[in-house]
């Protein structure tokens, strides 16, 4: 493959949404092309594609702008997302990020009591425990690990305690898997262009 061929994805390393994508472009064989976005000095090309200002943004090579990491994951893999746990994801995305972010970012919230927000989001891991195995990388794992992965980090001796084994050794398997270690790596910036390109 070529530059010609690839997309450019606008890209921040640590988000869990641009993690999820990806995966997902990687795990689907699609050539791209990373541009590290600096949250206090946005790209205007990207804003200019992407009014909204967050990422991820894929621009295909065909122009098309898709900025949201679900869109982008359905387009990169039609096929496995009628496979995936849709109730799941949908639950990831929506009950348990808003605890997450009333957890993590208690500030960004003024108006409201975010006390309870590391319990609300407890009730999604305690959920997840009687669902997720190590047997494959799926897709639907893929969706939802980095932002259990986040979580963790607000506090993980706190999160290391939680008597959910299950989901303990589903998310350190995740985390030390070749796809993540591989796109979570600093210098991955390219992923299906030839040596030559």
């Amino acid at each position: 493959m070529n530059n010609s061929n690839a997309h450019l994805l606008y890209n921040y390393r640590r988000c869990p949404y641009v993690m999820r994508t990806r995966m997902a472009l990687v795990m689907g064989g699609v050539p791209f092309v990373c541009e590290d976005v600096d949250f206090k000095n946005k790209p205007s090309r990207m804003l200019e594609l992407s009014p909204k200002g967050t990422v991820p943004v894929l621009v295909l090579n065909d122009g098309t702008v898709l900025d949201e990491s679900i869109d982008i994951i359905k387009w990169a893999m039609p096929h496995a997302w009628t496979r995936v746990s849709h109730d799941l994801i949908a639950k990831n995305d929506g009950s348990f990020k808003a605890a997450l972010d009333r957890y993590k970012y208690p500030s960004r919230f003024p108006d409201e009591d975010c006390t309870m927000a590391r319990d609300n989001a407890k009730a999604f891991i305690q959920t997840l425990d009687g669902i997720v195995d190590t047997d494959e990388l799926t897709l639907t794992d893929i969706c939802i690990f980095p932002f259990i992965r986040q979580f963790r980090a607000v506090d993980k001796v706190w999160f290391d305690a939680l008597p959910y084994k299950n989901t303990h050794a589903w998310l350190q398997w995740c985390m030390e898997s070749d796809l993540f270690l591989t796109i979570f790596d600093k210098k991955f910036k390219t992923f299906g262009l030839s040596k030559a390109s």
